[in-house]
């Protein structure tokens, strides 16, 4: 008996580091490759290994030499603006609508929630035509700060629906505490639920930052101009040239993104699993 038990939990634990290892092997591998991609010298894949004979720098210094054809330092600092600003403006956005939706009654309350969970499932690009019209129409095509709302729009359903969920779970004899005592929804809402929110304020914040970085359909479809373009747009351009296309040089410039996603993750790495987790106990 004492034998099959032991059998079975070093079958799971032998299922589940497996499990884990395959998982790490196909995150860390690419990983390894495009670091050893951007250290290889040349330009194509070809001769590209993942342990270079000649490792150089010189893909890295070629990204900020500032030659005309390759603004890398531009585009990164769009990439900065736009997901800097559409953090912001989703967590501040994202922040009143959960509160509203889950500490209001309201007519049209369920409906707009069920609206919210619908749009999650209808993909961005289905709006692009409308969206590039609407550019066209407002004189804002190249426009960032036009970006930056279409982003904290994209944000709102999603995120909202979390945040709700996340503050469900606090108690309502809090409010009822404050309220006694004086305080009005605004000051419950600024000195009670968004400090007890910090893991979903977390959450809703990393998600604002890293979906620009990700984006390339709806930016490509706004921005026109390389001064204009985001480091998606601007490193696709480096591999979407039949004659000229430099894939090493892409991948120096891809992994200098992940700098500042991961000084964001580290920042906010206390509360994020807690709020990755906790946020969908309650709808």
């Amino acid at each position: 008996m004492r034998a099959s038990v032991r059998s079975k939990k070093f079958l799971r634990l032998f299922v589940s580091y497996a499990i884990l290892t395959f998982v790490a092997v196909a995150i860390i591998y690419p990983l390894l490759w495009t670091i050893g991609a951007s250290l290889n010298p040349g330009n194509s894949l070809i001769s590209t290994t993942l342990i270079p004979n000649n490792p150089t720098f010189d893909h890295y210094r070629e990204l900020f030499a500032g030659k005309e054809s390759l603004p890398y330092a531009r585009w990164y600092w769009n990439s900065m603006k736009i997901s800097f600003f559409t953090m912001i403006g989703s967590v501040i956005s994202v922040s009143f609508t959960a509160y509203a939706f889950s500490r209001f009654r309201f007519k049209g309350r369920k409906n707009a929630l069920t609206l919210f969970l619908l749009l999650q499932m209808v993909p961005q690009f289905s709006a692009l035509i409308a969206l590039f019209v609407l550019a066209q129409m407002l004189g804002m095509i190249n426009s960032h700060w036009l970006l930056i709302l279409l982003y904290i729009g994209g944000q709102i359903p999603m995120n909202t629906y979390l945040m709700k969920g996340y503050m469900d779970s606090i108690p309502r004899d809090l409010d009822e505490s404050a309220k006694i005592d004086g305080a009005s929804s605004t000051r419950i809402f600024f000195q009670i639920l968004l400090p007890l929110s910090k893991p979903m304020i977390a959450v809703v914040a990393m998600n604002g930052f890293t979906g620009p970085l990700g984006d390339f359909v709806l930016s490509s479809a706004i921005l026109r101009t390389p001064d204009a373009y985001t480091l998606p747009i601007g490193l696709y351009n480096l591999v979407n040239e039949v004659m000229g296309a430099s894939y090493t040089t892409f991948a120096a410039g891809a992994l200098l993104i992940s700098i500042p996603v991961a000084i964001v993750f580290l920042m906010l790495q206390r509360n994020f699993v807690s709020g990755l987790t906790l946020g969908g106990i309650k709808g």
